[in-house]
Protein backbone atom coordinates (compact mmCIF):
# COMPACT_ATOMS: atom_id res chain seq x y z
CA UNK A 1 0.00 0.00 0.00
CA UNK A 2 1.43 3.36 -1.06
CA UNK A 3 1.66 6.40 1.16
CA UNK A 4 -0.96 8.19 -0.92
CA UNK A 5 -3.49 5.36 -0.54
CA UNK A 6 -2.87 5.24 3.21
CA UNK A 7 -3.41 8.99 3.39
CA UNK A 8 -6.68 8.68 1.45
CA UNK A 9 -7.84 5.91 3.75
CA UNK A 10 -6.96 8.00 6.80
CA UNK A 11 -8.88 10.98 5.41
CA UNK A 12 -11.94 8.80 4.73
CA UNK A 13 -11.74 7.41 8.25
CA UNK A 14 -11.47 10.91 9.72
CA UNK A 15 -14.34 12.22 7.60
CA UNK A 16 -16.61 9.42 8.84
CA UNK A 17 -15.76 10.32 12.44
CA UNK A 18 -16.50 14.04 12.04
CA UNK A 19 -19.89 15.46 13.03
CA UNK A 20 -22.27 16.05 10.16
CA UNK A 21 -23.13 19.67 11.00
CA UNK A 22 -20.90 22.73 10.76
CA UNK A 23 -21.78 23.62 14.35
CA UNK A 24 -20.69 20.18 15.54
CA UNK A 25 -17.37 20.45 13.70
CA UNK A 26 -16.72 23.91 15.16
CA UNK A 27 -17.42 22.58 18.66
CA UNK A 28 -15.16 19.57 18.08
CA UNK A 29 -12.33 21.81 16.87
CA UNK A 30 -12.75 24.09 19.90
CA UNK A 31 -12.80 21.18 22.35
CA UNK A 32 -9.74 19.54 20.80
CA UNK A 33 -7.94 22.88 20.69
CA UNK A 34 -8.66 23.65 24.33
CA UNK A 35 -7.66 20.15 25.43
CA UNK A 36 -4.44 20.30 23.41
CA UNK A 37 -3.59 23.74 24.84
CA UNK A 38 -4.40 22.58 28.38
CA UNK A 39 -2.31 19.43 28.08
CA UNK A 40 0.58 21.28 26.49
CA UNK A 41 0.55 24.01 29.15
CA UNK A 42 0.30 21.39 31.90
CA UNK A 43 3.21 19.43 30.41
CA UNK A 44 5.35 22.59 30.31
CA UNK A 45 4.30 23.53 33.83
CA UNK A 46 5.05 20.02 35.10
CA UNK A 47 8.48 20.09 33.49
CA UNK A 48 9.24 23.47 35.06
CA UNK A 49 8.01 22.34 38.48
CA UNK A 50 10.09 19.18 38.24
CA UNK A 51 13.21 21.16 37.28
CA UNK A 52 12.61 23.59 40.14
CA UNK A 53 12.02 20.71 42.57
CA UNK A 54 15.23 18.98 41.52
CA UNK A 55 17.19 22.22 41.89
CA UNK A 56 15.70 22.79 45.34
CA UNK A 57 16.44 19.20 46.36
CA UNK A 58 20.02 19.51 45.07
CA UNK A 59 20.67 22.64 47.13
CA UNK A 60 18.94 21.33 50.25
CA UNK A 61 20.64 17.94 50.21
CA UNK A 62 24.02 19.59 49.70
CA UNK A 63 23.46 21.87 52.72
CA UNK A 64 22.33 18.96 54.90
CA UNK A 65 25.31 16.91 53.73
CA UNK A 66 27.70 19.67 54.82
CA UNK A 67 25.92 19.83 58.20
CA UNK A 68 26.27 16.07 58.59
CA UNK A 69 29.96 16.36 57.67
CA UNK A 70 30.41 19.02 60.38
CA UNK A 71 28.66 16.81 62.93
CA UNK A 72 30.86 13.86 62.06
CA UNK A 73 34.00 15.99 62.22
CA UNK A 74 32.90 17.16 65.67
CA UNK A 75 32.42 13.59 66.93
CA UNK A 76 35.71 12.57 65.41
CA UNK A 77 37.47 15.27 67.39
CA UNK A 78 35.94 14.14 70.70
CA UNK A 79 37.75 11.64 72.88
CA UNK A 80 36.05 8.30 72.88
CA UNK A 81 34.92 8.57 76.54
CA UNK A 82 33.22 11.95 75.92
CA UNK A 83 31.08 10.93 72.97
CA UNK A 84 28.28 9.37 75.01
CA UNK A 85 28.25 12.34 77.40
CA UNK A 86 27.64 14.74 74.51
CA UNK A 87 24.93 12.47 73.13
CA UNK A 88 23.17 12.36 76.53
CA UNK A 89 23.30 16.14 76.79
CA UNK A 90 21.79 16.52 73.33
CA UNK A 91 18.95 14.15 74.21
CA UNK A 92 18.24 15.92 77.53
CA UNK A 93 18.03 19.21 75.62
CA UNK A 94 15.32 17.83 73.35
CA UNK A 95 17.60 16.84 70.49
CA UNK A 96 18.37 18.63 67.29
CA UNK A 97 17.19 18.12 63.76
CA UNK A 98 19.64 15.20 63.70
CA UNK A 99 19.34 11.95 65.66
CA UNK A 100 22.91 10.84 66.41
CA UNK A 101 24.16 7.65 67.99
CA UNK A 102 27.44 5.77 68.18
CA UNK A 103 27.14 2.04 67.65
CA UNK A 104 29.44 -0.95 67.66
CA UNK A 105 28.33 -2.16 64.24
CA UNK A 106 26.42 -1.03 61.18
CA UNK A 107 22.64 -1.16 61.75
CA UNK A 108 20.56 -2.67 59.00
CA UNK A 109 18.11 -0.28 57.33
CA UNK A 110 15.11 -1.24 55.23
CA UNK A 111 15.99 0.98 52.30
CA UNK A 112 13.07 2.59 50.46
CA UNK A 113 12.52 4.89 47.54
CA UNK A 114 13.79 5.06 43.99
CA UNK A 115 14.03 7.42 41.10
CA UNK A 116 16.13 10.45 40.17
CA UNK A 117 15.33 12.30 43.42
CA UNK A 118 16.86 9.59 45.57
CA UNK A 119 19.81 9.20 43.23
CA UNK A 120 20.51 12.94 43.47
CA UNK A 121 20.42 12.96 47.31
CA UNK A 122 22.57 9.84 47.69
CA UNK A 123 25.10 11.12 45.17
CA UNK A 124 25.37 14.53 46.90
CA UNK A 125 25.87 12.95 50.34
CA UNK A 126 28.44 10.43 49.19
CA UNK A 127 30.35 13.03 47.19
CA UNK A 128 30.42 15.69 49.93
CA UNK A 129 31.07 13.35 52.87
CA UNK A 130 33.88 11.48 51.15
CA UNK A 131 35.56 14.75 50.17
CA UNK A 132 35.01 16.53 53.49
CA UNK A 133 35.84 13.59 55.77
CA UNK A 134 38.44 11.92 53.54
CA UNK A 135 36.83 8.49 53.80
CA UNK A 136 36.14 5.81 51.25
CA UNK A 137 32.77 4.38 52.28
CA UNK A 138 29.60 6.21 53.26
CA UNK A 139 26.26 4.42 53.56
CA UNK A 140 23.32 6.66 52.63
CA UNK A 141 19.82 5.13 52.84
CA UNK A 142 16.19 6.08 53.37
CA UNK A 143 13.85 4.41 55.84
CA UNK A 144 10.29 4.65 57.06
CA UNK A 145 9.97 5.89 60.68
CA UNK A 146 8.07 2.81 61.79
CA UNK A 147 10.83 0.42 60.60
CA UNK A 148 13.88 2.48 61.58
CA UNK A 149 16.27 0.94 64.17
CA UNK A 150 18.72 3.25 65.95
CA UNK A 151 20.96 1.43 68.53
CA UNK A 152 23.13 -1.62 68.88
CA UNK A 153 20.18 -3.59 70.16
CA UNK A 154 18.32 -2.38 67.05
CA UNK A 155 15.67 -0.61 69.09
CA UNK A 156 12.91 0.91 66.99
CA UNK A 157 12.77 4.69 66.74
CA UNK A 158 9.10 4.65 67.75
CA UNK A 159 10.02 2.91 71.04
CA UNK A 160 12.34 5.68 72.23
CA UNK A 161 11.21 8.14 74.93
CA UNK A 162 10.06 11.49 73.52
CA UNK A 163 12.80 13.32 75.39
CA UNK A 164 15.41 11.44 73.33
CA UNK A 165 14.57 13.49 70.33
CA UNK A 166 12.69 11.08 68.20
CA UNK A 167 9.91 13.66 67.93
CA UNK A 168 12.12 15.62 65.53
CA UNK A 169 11.99 12.63 63.14
CA UNK A 170 8.34 11.71 63.64
CA UNK A 171 5.93 14.05 61.85
CA UNK A 172 2.61 12.24 62.09
CA UNK A 173 0.48 11.82 60.16
CA UNK A 174 2.78 12.74 57.24
CA UNK A 175 5.41 10.08 58.03
CA UNK A 176 8.08 11.37 55.59
CA UNK A 177 11.07 9.15 54.79
CA UNK A 178 14.11 9.48 57.07
CA UNK A 179 17.60 9.89 55.66
CA UNK A 180 20.12 7.61 57.42
CA UNK A 181 23.88 8.10 57.10
CA UNK A 182 26.33 5.63 58.63
CA UNK A 183 30.10 5.71 58.49
CA UNK A 184 32.88 4.04 60.39
CA UNK A 185 34.72 6.36 62.75
CA UNK A 186 37.24 3.65 63.67
CA UNK A 187 37.23 -0.12 63.86
CA UNK A 188 34.25 -1.25 65.96
CA UNK A 189 32.71 2.24 66.08
CA UNK A 190 30.01 3.45 63.68
CA UNK A 191 28.52 6.92 63.69
CA UNK A 192 24.79 6.86 62.99
CA UNK A 193 22.96 10.02 61.88
CA UNK A 194 19.24 10.19 60.98
CA UNK A 195 17.57 13.35 59.68
CA UNK A 196 14.65 14.62 57.63
CA UNK A 197 14.75 16.45 54.34
CA UNK A 198 12.00 19.11 54.53
CA UNK A 199 10.49 18.24 51.15
CA UNK A 200 6.97 16.86 51.20
CA UNK A 201 6.13 13.70 49.29
CA UNK A 202 9.74 13.03 48.29
CA UNK A 203 9.08 9.48 47.14
CA UNK A 204 5.36 9.70 46.52
CA UNK A 205 4.35 8.45 43.04
CA UNK A 206 3.87 11.37 40.71
CA UNK A 207 0.37 11.75 39.34
CA UNK A 208 0.61 13.53 36.01
CA UNK A 209 -2.99 14.75 36.17
CA UNK A 210 -4.13 15.27 39.73
CA UNK A 211 -7.75 15.57 40.74
CA UNK A 212 -7.41 19.31 41.27
CA UNK A 213 -5.82 19.75 37.87
CA UNK A 214 -8.52 17.67 36.20
CA UNK A 215 -11.18 19.78 37.89
CA UNK A 216 -9.50 22.98 36.71
CA UNK A 217 -9.25 21.61 33.16
CA UNK A 218 -12.90 20.59 33.26
CA UNK A 219 -13.97 24.06 34.43
CA UNK A 220 -11.93 25.73 31.69
CA UNK A 221 -13.25 23.29 29.09
CA UNK A 222 -16.88 23.84 30.11
CA UNK A 223 -16.42 27.61 30.11
CA UNK A 224 -14.79 27.65 26.67
CA UNK A 225 -17.35 25.17 25.36
CA UNK A 226 -20.27 27.27 26.61
CA UNK A 227 -18.88 30.48 25.13
CA UNK A 228 -18.01 28.65 21.91
CA UNK A 229 -21.54 27.30 21.57
CA UNK A 230 -22.95 30.80 21.94
CA UNK A 231 -20.51 32.23 19.41
CA UNK A 232 -20.82 29.35 16.95
CA UNK A 233 -24.60 29.46 17.18
CA UNK A 234 -24.62 33.14 16.24
CA UNK A 235 -22.16 32.41 13.40
CA UNK A 236 -24.02 29.42 11.95
CA UNK A 237 -27.54 30.85 12.31
CA UNK A 238 -27.18 32.87 9.04
CA UNK A 239 -26.02 29.69 7.28
CA UNK A 240 -29.08 27.86 8.60
CA UNK A 241 -31.30 30.66 7.32
CA UNK A 242 -29.54 30.46 3.96
CA UNK A 243 -30.03 26.67 3.74
CA UNK A 244 -33.70 27.02 4.70
CA UNK A 245 -34.18 29.75 2.11
CA UNK A 246 -32.50 27.57 -0.54
CA UNK A 247 -34.90 24.71 0.26
CA UNK A 248 -37.86 27.07 0.04
CA UNK A 249 -36.55 28.48 -3.23
CA UNK A 250 -36.53 24.97 -4.69
CA UNK A 251 -40.19 24.56 -3.73
CA UNK A 252 -41.60 28.06 -4.10
CA UNK A 253 -40.08 30.92 -6.08
CA UNK A 254 -42.38 33.35 -4.27
CA UNK A 255 -40.79 32.64 -0.88
CA UNK A 256 -39.89 35.69 1.21
CA UNK A 257 -36.44 37.18 0.50
CA UNK A 258 -33.61 36.37 2.86
CA UNK A 259 -33.05 38.92 5.62
CA UNK A 260 -30.02 41.06 4.80
CA UNK A 261 -28.48 41.55 8.25
CA UNK A 262 -25.44 40.45 10.24
CA UNK A 263 -21.74 40.56 9.39
CA UNK A 264 -20.64 41.92 6.03
CA UNK A 265 -19.99 38.46 4.58
CA UNK A 266 -23.46 37.28 5.60
CA UNK A 267 -25.10 40.43 4.21
CA UNK A 268 -23.22 40.02 0.91
CA UNK A 269 -24.34 36.38 0.69
CA UNK A 270 -27.95 37.29 1.45
CA UNK A 271 -27.92 40.08 -1.17
CA UNK A 272 -26.51 37.73 -3.81
CA UNK A 273 -29.06 35.04 -2.89
CA UNK A 274 -31.98 37.46 -3.09
CA UNK A 275 -30.73 38.77 -6.45
CA UNK A 276 -30.46 35.19 -7.72
CA UNK A 277 -33.98 34.41 -6.50
CA UNK A 278 -35.36 37.48 -8.26
CA UNK A 279 -33.63 36.65 -11.54
CA UNK A 280 -34.83 33.03 -11.44
CA UNK A 281 -38.39 34.21 -10.75
CA UNK A 282 -38.21 36.66 -13.65
CA UNK A 283 -36.85 34.01 -16.01
CA UNK A 284 -39.51 31.48 -15.02
CA UNK A 285 -42.26 34.04 -15.42
CA UNK A 286 -40.83 35.09 -18.78
CA UNK A 287 -40.70 31.45 -19.85
CA UNK A 288 -44.33 30.97 -18.83
CA UNK A 289 -45.42 34.11 -20.69
CA UNK A 290 -43.46 33.06 -23.77
CA UNK A 291 -44.83 29.52 -23.67
CA UNK A 292 -48.39 30.74 -23.22
CA UNK A 293 -48.02 33.30 -26.00
CA UNK A 294 -46.62 30.75 -28.45
CA UNK A 295 -49.28 28.19 -27.57
CA UNK A 296 -52.01 30.81 -27.91
CA UNK A 297 -50.66 32.11 -31.23
CA UNK A 298 -50.52 28.60 -32.65
CA UNK A 299 -54.26 28.15 -32.24
CA UNK A 300 -55.05 30.64 -35.03
CA UNK A 301 -53.05 28.95 -37.83
CA UNK A 302 -54.26 25.55 -36.62
CA UNK A 303 -57.85 26.74 -36.96
CA UNK A 304 -57.18 28.13 -40.46
CA UNK A 305 -55.52 24.88 -41.49
CA UNK A 306 -58.46 22.89 -40.16
CA UNK A 307 -60.89 25.00 -42.26
CA UNK A 308 -58.79 24.46 -45.36
CA UNK A 309 -58.54 20.74 -44.61
CA UNK A 310 -62.29 20.49 -44.54
CA UNK A 311 -62.38 21.88 -48.10
CA UNK A 312 -60.18 19.12 -49.50
CA UNK A 313 -61.91 16.93 -52.06
CA UNK A 314 -60.04 13.72 -51.25
CA UNK A 315 -61.66 12.19 -48.13
CA UNK A 316 -58.56 10.16 -47.29
CA UNK A 317 -56.25 13.15 -47.49
CA UNK A 318 -58.76 15.21 -45.53
CA UNK A 319 -58.87 12.58 -42.75
CA UNK A 320 -55.06 12.35 -42.51
CA UNK A 321 -54.70 16.11 -42.55
CA UNK A 322 -57.29 16.52 -39.79
CA UNK A 323 -55.62 13.80 -37.68
CA UNK A 324 -52.28 15.61 -37.90
CA UNK A 325 -53.97 18.85 -36.92
CA UNK A 326 -55.69 17.14 -33.99
CA UNK A 327 -52.34 15.83 -32.81
CA UNK A 328 -50.79 19.29 -33.12
CA UNK A 329 -53.73 20.78 -31.25
CA UNK A 330 -53.28 18.20 -28.48
CA UNK A 331 -49.65 19.21 -28.19
CA UNK A 332 -50.60 22.87 -27.84
CA UNK A 333 -53.24 22.09 -25.22
CA UNK A 334 -50.69 19.91 -23.40
CA UNK A 335 -48.17 22.74 -23.39
CA UNK A 336 -50.75 25.12 -21.92
CA UNK A 337 -51.74 22.50 -19.36
CA UNK A 338 -48.09 22.03 -18.45
CA UNK A 339 -47.63 25.74 -17.83
CA UNK A 340 -50.78 25.87 -15.73
CA UNK A 341 -49.78 22.74 -13.86
CA UNK A 342 -46.44 24.24 -12.85
CA UNK A 343 -48.10 27.42 -11.64
CA UNK A 344 -48.59 26.96 -7.87
CA UNK A 345 -49.46 30.53 -6.96
CA UNK A 346 -52.28 29.80 -4.52
CA UNK A 347 -52.68 29.97 -0.73
CA UNK A 348 -52.03 27.07 1.61
CA UNK A 349 -55.06 25.61 3.35
CA UNK A 350 -55.98 22.53 5.35
CA UNK A 351 -56.95 19.80 2.89
CA UNK A 352 -58.78 16.59 3.85
CA UNK A 353 -57.04 13.94 1.70
CA UNK A 354 -59.83 11.37 2.16
CA UNK A 355 -62.55 13.79 1.04
CA UNK A 356 -60.41 14.93 -1.89
CA UNK A 357 -59.83 11.36 -3.07
CA UNK A 358 -63.49 10.41 -2.68
CA UNK A 359 -64.47 13.46 -4.74
CA UNK A 360 -62.03 12.51 -7.51
CA UNK A 361 -63.18 8.89 -7.39
CA UNK A 362 -66.83 9.92 -7.75
CA UNK A 363 -66.03 12.06 -10.82
CA UNK A 364 -63.99 9.31 -12.47
CA UNK A 365 -66.65 6.68 -11.80
CA UNK A 366 -69.05 8.76 -13.89
CA UNK A 367 -66.67 8.21 -16.82
CA UNK A 368 -66.52 4.45 -16.28
CA UNK A 369 -63.45 4.27 -14.07
CA UNK A 370 -63.26 1.87 -11.10
CA UNK A 371 -61.65 3.57 -8.10
CA UNK A 372 -61.36 2.13 -4.58
CA UNK A 373 -60.19 4.26 -1.64
CA UNK A 374 -58.99 2.60 1.61
CA UNK A 375 -57.53 4.01 4.80
CA UNK A 376 -57.86 7.29 6.65
CA UNK A 377 -55.74 10.37 7.19
CA UNK A 378 -55.83 13.65 9.06
CA UNK A 379 -56.00 16.95 7.15
CA UNK A 380 -52.71 18.22 5.75
CA UNK A 381 -51.52 21.72 4.87
CA UNK A 382 -51.29 22.00 1.07
CA UNK A 383 -52.25 24.02 -1.99
CA UNK A 384 -55.66 22.54 -2.68
CA UNK A 385 -55.95 22.97 -6.46
CA UNK A 386 -52.37 21.84 -7.06
CA UNK A 387 -52.76 18.74 -4.88
CA UNK A 388 -56.05 17.91 -6.61
CA UNK A 389 -54.36 18.16 -10.02
CA UNK A 390 -51.48 15.95 -8.81
CA UNK A 391 -53.80 13.20 -7.56
CA UNK A 392 -56.07 13.46 -10.62
CA UNK A 393 -53.13 12.95 -12.98
CA UNK A 394 -51.93 9.91 -11.04
CA UNK A 395 -55.38 8.29 -10.79
CA UNK A 396 -56.23 8.98 -14.44
CA UNK A 397 -52.92 7.44 -15.45
CA UNK A 398 -53.74 4.32 -13.39
CA UNK A 399 -57.21 4.03 -14.95
CA UNK A 400 -55.87 4.49 -18.47
CA UNK A 401 -53.31 1.70 -18.20
CA UNK A 402 -54.99 -0.58 -15.66
CA UNK A 403 -58.76 0.13 -15.80
CA UNK A 404 -58.84 0.02 -12.00
CA UNK A 405 -57.21 2.18 -9.31
CA UNK A 406 -56.76 0.92 -5.75
CA UNK A 407 -55.85 3.83 -3.46
CA UNK A 408 -54.42 3.22 0.04
CA UNK A 409 -53.74 5.95 2.59
CA UNK A 410 -51.07 5.46 5.28
CA UNK A 411 -50.84 8.29 7.80
CA UNK A 412 -48.33 9.11 10.54
CA UNK A 413 -47.15 12.12 12.52
CA UNK A 414 -44.29 12.72 10.06
CA UNK A 415 -45.60 11.59 6.69
CA UNK A 416 -48.76 11.05 4.62
CA UNK A 417 -48.37 8.26 2.07
CA UNK A 418 -50.86 7.67 -0.77
CA UNK A 419 -50.26 4.50 -2.80
CA UNK A 420 -52.15 4.10 -6.12
CA UNK A 421 -52.03 0.63 -7.70
CA UNK A 422 -53.38 -0.25 -11.13
CA UNK A 423 -53.97 -3.61 -12.83
CA UNK A 424 -51.94 -2.81 -15.92
CA UNK A 425 -48.76 -4.39 -17.30
CA UNK A 426 -46.38 -2.20 -15.29
CA UNK A 427 -43.30 -0.59 -16.77
CA UNK A 428 -39.66 -1.68 -17.23
CA UNK A 429 -37.54 -0.70 -14.25
CA UNK A 430 -35.15 1.16 -16.55
CA UNK A 431 -38.00 3.55 -17.48
CA UNK A 432 -39.10 4.33 -13.90
CA UNK A 433 -37.50 7.79 -14.01
CA UNK A 434 -37.67 8.41 -17.74
CA UNK A 435 -41.49 8.56 -17.76
CA UNK A 436 -41.42 11.73 -15.65
CA UNK A 437 -39.83 13.68 -18.51
CA UNK A 438 -42.20 15.88 -20.55
CA UNK A 439 -43.93 14.28 -23.58
CA UNK A 440 -42.57 10.81 -22.74
CA UNK A 441 -45.12 8.01 -23.14
CA UNK A 442 -44.68 4.26 -23.00
CA UNK A 443 -47.99 3.56 -24.80
CA UNK A 444 -46.98 1.73 -28.00
CA UNK A 445 -49.48 3.36 -30.35
CA UNK A 446 -47.77 6.77 -29.99
CA UNK A 447 -51.16 8.34 -30.68
CA UNK A 448 -52.10 11.48 -28.78
CA UNK A 449 -55.69 10.27 -28.77
CA UNK A 450 -54.83 7.03 -26.99
CA UNK A 451 -51.61 7.77 -25.16
CA UNK A 452 -52.10 11.29 -23.82
CA UNK A 453 -49.50 14.06 -23.98
CA UNK A 454 -46.95 12.55 -21.57
CA UNK A 455 -47.10 15.48 -19.17
CA UNK A 456 -49.24 14.11 -16.32
CA UNK A 457 -46.54 12.32 -14.31
CA UNK A 458 -44.06 15.19 -14.67
CA UNK A 459 -46.63 17.70 -13.42
CA UNK A 460 -47.61 15.41 -10.53
CA UNK A 461 -43.99 15.03 -9.41
CA UNK A 462 -43.41 18.79 -9.66
CA UNK A 463 -46.44 19.47 -7.44
CA UNK A 464 -45.35 16.80 -4.95
CA UNK A 465 -41.84 18.21 -4.70
CA UNK A 466 -43.24 21.73 -4.30
CA UNK A 467 -44.95 20.36 -1.17
CA UNK A 468 -41.67 18.81 0.04
CA UNK A 469 -42.79 15.33 -1.04
CA UNK A 470 -42.01 12.87 -3.81
CA UNK A 471 -43.60 10.55 -6.39
CA UNK A 472 -41.98 7.19 -7.11
CA UNK A 473 -42.98 4.26 -9.33
CA UNK A 474 -42.56 0.55 -8.64
CA UNK A 475 -43.97 -2.66 -10.10
CA UNK A 476 -46.18 -4.66 -7.75
CA UNK A 477 -45.06 -8.26 -7.13
CA UNK A 478 -48.51 -9.53 -8.10
CA UNK A 479 -48.74 -7.37 -11.21
CA UNK A 480 -49.56 -3.79 -11.98
CA UNK A 481 -47.83 -0.52 -11.21
CA UNK A 482 -47.77 1.18 -7.80
CA UNK A 483 -47.40 4.96 -7.74
CA UNK A 484 -46.48 6.21 -4.25
CA UNK A 485 -47.03 9.85 -3.31
CA UNK A 486 -45.42 10.98 -0.03
CA UNK A 487 -46.15 14.32 1.62
CA UNK A 488 -44.30 15.36 4.82
CA UNK A 489 -46.24 16.84 7.71
CA UNK A 490 -43.40 18.33 9.78
CA UNK A 491 -42.41 21.72 8.36
CA UNK A 492 -44.91 21.31 5.48
CA UNK A 493 -46.49 24.74 5.90
CA UNK A 494 -43.16 26.50 6.48
CA UNK A 495 -41.57 25.11 3.35
CA UNK A 496 -44.44 26.20 1.13
CA UNK A 497 -44.94 29.70 2.45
Amino acid sequence: MTAESRWRRLRRWLSRGLPGTLRGRFVLIMVLGVLAAQLASYAIWTSQVRSSRMAQLDELSSNVAYSVASTMQFFRSLPREYRHIVLDQLRNMGGTRFFVSVNEHRIGVVDIGEGPEKALVVDNFQRILTSELNIDEVLVEFSRPETLRVFNNELLLTDLPPRWGQHSLLMEPLSPPILVVQLQLEPGTWLYIATLLPIAELFEPRVWLSGERLLAMLMVLLTVLGLSLLGIRSMTRPLSRLARAARQLGDDLDASPLRESGPREVVATAVAFNRMQGRIREQVEERERLFSAISHDLKTPITRLRLRAEMLDDPRQRERFCASLDELDALVRGALASVKGLDLHEPIVEVDPVALLESLAAELRLHGGEVVVEGSAAPIAAKAMALRRCLANLIENALFYGQRAEITLIDSDEMLTIAIRDQGPGIPETHAEHVFSPFVRLEPSRSRHTGGSGLGLGIARHIARAHGGEVVLANHPEGGLVVTLTLPRQGNVTDLQ
